[in-house]
Formats: C-alpha cells, structure tokens, sequence
C-alpha cells in the first residue's frame, strides 16, 4: 500500500501547492518490479494512476506552464524509472490501450509492451469522471484510495452527473456531459449511457434524445472536490 500512499501523498501536496519533488523522485526510484507487484488489483491500479494523473496535470500546467496538446502526449512523468505520458496514463493503463480518438471502441494494437503489463484487466467507465484536465467542464479531483474505491467512484459519478444532467420533458430531450460522446464504447453505446441515467440519476430514457452538451475549456486549475470526498 506504500505505493499507493506515494500518489495520495503526491496529490495532497499539490492542493496545498507544497513542493513536490520528494514524491517525485520516490516515484522516479521504485523499482518497476515492486510497483507491479504492489498494483496487483484494479483497484490499486485505478487509485494509483488516477491520483497520480490529476497531480501532475496540475504540476505541469500551474508550475511547469506546458500547455495543450504537449502536455498530453509527452512523457514528462517517470516511474519506476520509465517514462509516461498523460495519454500513456488515461488510454494505455486506465483504459487498457484504447485508441483515443476512436470513441472508445478500438483498442491499440500497437501498445508498448510495458503498456500492457501496467494496464487494468477491464475498463472501468466511472474514471471520466475522476480524470481531471483543467477545464471547466473537467470533474472535479479527489482522492482515492483502494479500499475505498467503489464508493468513492460512485459519489464522484453521481455528484457529476447531477451537474451535468438537464431533462427536457417538453422537447423529450436529455442533456448530458460530452464526455459521454467522447467516449461512447467505454459507457457501452447509447444504450449503455441511458442504463447509466437510469440506474444513477432514476431517469426515465425511453422515448428521450440524448443531447451532448458543448464542453467548456476555460481553464480552472485546482479544481478540487468540496463534497468530502477523499481518501
């Protein structure tokens, strides 16, 4: 569980904007044997790399200022002695090698080797709304831990698709988050996002369009989560 608490750690020390390179360079020197034999769950796993994404998007846009599209896809971070990209994070480990721009439904055939290995054994479609990438229209951040992570996903779920979600009877229109658009295959279709609506929110989707709403990009660092959830 140490590792874990390393990404919790590292994560707390940027909502108090404390230095961070301590945890940086404990992450720089784990031996990548102990960080797979310690991530040896999903819930590990997902804890880990989505505390451990939502610090360093923070560092590198508030404190190293790199901006869209680098800071996505080039491999500031290291671990374990190798070199990940926030793309690596999102699309090669937390949704098992999935092309981004594919709706969620194709998976990478050209994944690197290390990739695979670190990647969970099924995607999980509750971590869009963990993720966070300084919009506006982003989740906001929290802290997970493995014990408690289901839980934690789920309140992150509900409390984000309650702000997100507008019925229009009189139009038979629903309004939901683009995030559901942008990744349509890891939700299960259409179909799988009314099952979502349903199950979550209680909404009746029989007869009603699902209408994506514009996503705002205005940049809002530090967005953490006031409804207590943490670790």
């Amino acid at each position: 569980m140490y590792i874990n608490h390393l990404s919790e750690n590292l994560l707390l020390q940027v909502k108090m904007q404390e230095p961070s390179d301590k945890s940086l360079a404990q992450l720089e020197a784990l031996p990548l044997a102990s960080l797979q034999a310690a991530l040896d769950s999903d819930a590990r796993k997902k804890a880990f790399w989505i505390n451990t994404y939502n610090a360093i998007y923070q560092i590198l846009r508030r404190d190293c200022h790199v901006r869209k599209p680098a800071i996505y896809r080039q491999k500031f971070l290291k671990i374990a002695g190798k070199s990940f990209s926030l793309d690596d994070i999102e699309h090669g480990i937390l949704r098992r090698n999935r092309i981004k721009w594919s709706l969620g439904y194709l998976g990478n055939p050209f994944a690197p080797g290390l990739l695979k290995k670190l990647a969970v054994s099924q995607v999980d479609w509750r971590i869009h709304f963990a993720l966070n990438c300084g919009a506006k229209s982003c989740p906001p951040i929290a802290f997970y831990s493995p014990e408690k992570l289901d839980r934690q996903l789920d309140m992150a779920v509900l409390s984000f698709l309650e702000s997100e979600t507008e019925v229009f009877p009189e139009k038979k229109e629903i309004h939901v988050t683009r995030l559901f658009q942008w990744f349509m295959g890891d939700f299960g279709g259409r179909g799988g996002i009314q099952r979502i609506l349903k199950e979550k929110l209680k909404l009746e989707t029989a007869g009603m369009k699902l209408v994506f709403r514009e996503y705002d990009w205005e940049e809002e660092l530090e967005k953490f989560s006031l409804n207590g959830l943490s670790a």
